[in-house]
């Protein structure tokens, strides 16, 4: 998939990724070594659009599970589809039930979930287990032997294997702590919020047409923001959000009014709103 490091910094680069050299190492010994990657870290700094980036300058298809409490088998493995396989038992009346059987549990009636989308296939894929801590904890046992074999178990049919293993991502905002099985399986990568170097040339390229002083003054006041003991500290997604807000109000400067009306796109909670307004001192930043 890449040739080194300097080549996923560049490639993800292109899709407009700005990879820090650890999140570039880290996803080259991956797909080097075939290994799951386990991507933990708060919220909006850009685990899911890794992800999707890698997917991108590889031509690989996304393939995502979105974890949530209650995601059971037949949600992230297969289930069968039972209403045509009842009116394949509807059509053929004459025959024995071991007749009927061998048809209704085959390939036709298997409705393919992600984990086994993924490893079905010769194309290149890119599996991507969102929000990981979000599922119950049952669900870790059905994507240890996915991640571990790169095969699924269907007892109608036996095991299919992948002939093609995808590049998978496995991401978690630290909600529930994953068993050991499961990070053992894994390469591990925290991402935290970017420096100010690295997120002001995230503004500057995700928002290009935002003046290079103000998308400055955007990231001092920002990091500031996470300085504070706020109850949701601001992320990069907030930040771009805060970015693009200003450039459609035409903002020039980042002045007390400005940050006043407009603390509601960066923070989410009232208490932190008041908190911040009461703290926030740019004329020290």
């Amino acid at each position: 998939m890449f040739t080194s490091v300097d080549d996923v910094s560049t490639r993800l680069a292109e899709t407009g990724y700005l990879a820090s050299p650890a999140v570039a190492t880290t996803v080259f010994l991956a797909a080097r070594l075939g290994k799951p990657l386990l991507v933990e870290g708060p919220a909006g700094v850009g685990k899911t659009e890794l992800a999707k980036a890698v997917a991108e300058v590889t031509d690989a298809r996304l393939v995502r599970l979105q974890c949530y409490e209650g995601v059971d088998e037949s949600r992230a493995l297969y289930e069968w589809n039972h209403a045509k396989q009842l009116l394949r038992i509807s059509a053929g009346r004459d025959e024995t039930w071991d007749e009927a059987r061998t048809d209704i549990f085959s390939e036709e009636f298997l409705l393919a979930r992600p984990l086994l989308t993924a490893i079905r296939g010769d194309d290149p894929k890119v599996l991507l287990i969102d929000e990981t801590d979000k599922a119950d904890v049952e669900v870790e046992g059905l994507l240890l032997e996915v991640l571990s074999d790169f095969q699924v178990t269907v007892p109608e049919l036996g095991t299919i294997s992948a002939t093609r293993r995808p590049f998978v991502v496995l991401t978690s905002n630290a909600d529930r702590e994953l068993s050991e099985a499961l990070r053992r399986r894994c390469l591990f990568l925290h991402i935290g919020f970017p420096d100010e170097e690295l997120e002001r040339r995230i503004v500057r390229l995700k928002v290009p047409g935002l003046d290079a002083a103000l998308a400055q003054s955007v990231v001092r006041v920002v990091h500031a923001l996470r300085a504070m003991d706020l109850r949701k500290a601001p992320s990069v997604a907030e930040t771009l959000d805060w970015a693009r807000t200003l450039l459609a109000l035409g903002a020039d400067t980042l002045d007390e009014s400005v940050v006043r009306d407009t603390l509601g796109v960066v923070l989410k909670h009232q208490d932190d709103v008041l908190k911040a307004a009461a703290k926030l001192d740019l004329d020290a930043l």
